[in-house]
């Protein structure tokens, strides 16, 4: 679509606060502080994450999100999507799964992975990890859970080939609300 008027506002969303942080509460351009934002906690498998987006305010065409992995902690099950996805470690260490290898990576590697890498993230080191990541997002876009060994053997894959996150995930428990965890502060200080 052109942009055709000088009128065109994109109005403030309203940032509405809960008590375990700060989310939007609808559409439109907004600032918000990491440590006030509404995290999850992935429980276990999951890590901590924020994606800075609420079930009222959606991202339509890019995903960005913060994870912060403990030694031997999945930020996911090990997958391939129909999208890009990038990713930059900003602190710590961790392990990438990546199309069946294993990468050490560590403070300010960066990752790329295009359509249908399959991929995951699992804490490693004496402490937690931060990464950011960041995809694009396509309505409809496609989603596989291969079986791998690799990803098995650090509690990070699916037991059964699926396209389903719902049947790859059954066994997990959903991500809770939390506030901005400590790990956060120390990681950052």
């Amino acid at each position: 679509m052109a942009w055709t008027s000088l009128e065109t506002v994109v109005p403030e969303a309203p940032l509405e606060r809960t008590e375990n942080g700060v989310a939007p509460g609808g559409d439109g351009w907004f600032v918000l502080n990491v440590r006030e934002a509404h995290w999850f906690d992935g429980g276990e498998l999951g890590g901590l994450y924020v994606s800075f987006e609420s079930e009222k305010a959606r991202f339509a065409e890019l995903g960005f999100g913060l994870g912060i992995l403990r030694p031997g902690e999945a930020n996911a099950l090990y997958h391939g999507e129909e999208a890009q996805e990038n990713f930059l470690v900003l602190a710590g260490e961790c392990l990438l799964l990546i199309e069946g290898e294993e990468r050490t990576l560590r403070a300010w590697d960066f990752v790329h992975c295009p359509s249908w890498t399959e991929h995951i993230f699992v804490g490693a080191g004496d402490g937690p990890c931060l990464v950011v990541g960041v995809g694009a997002r396509r309505k409809g876009r496609g989603l596989r859970f291969p079986v791998s060994e690799l990803a098995l053997r650090y509690g990070a894959g699916a037991d059964v080939e699926t396209t389903d996150s719902r049947e790859a995930y059954a066994g997990f428990s959903e991500p809770r609300p939390i506030p901005c965890p400590p790990e956060f502060s120390e990681l950052t200080r």
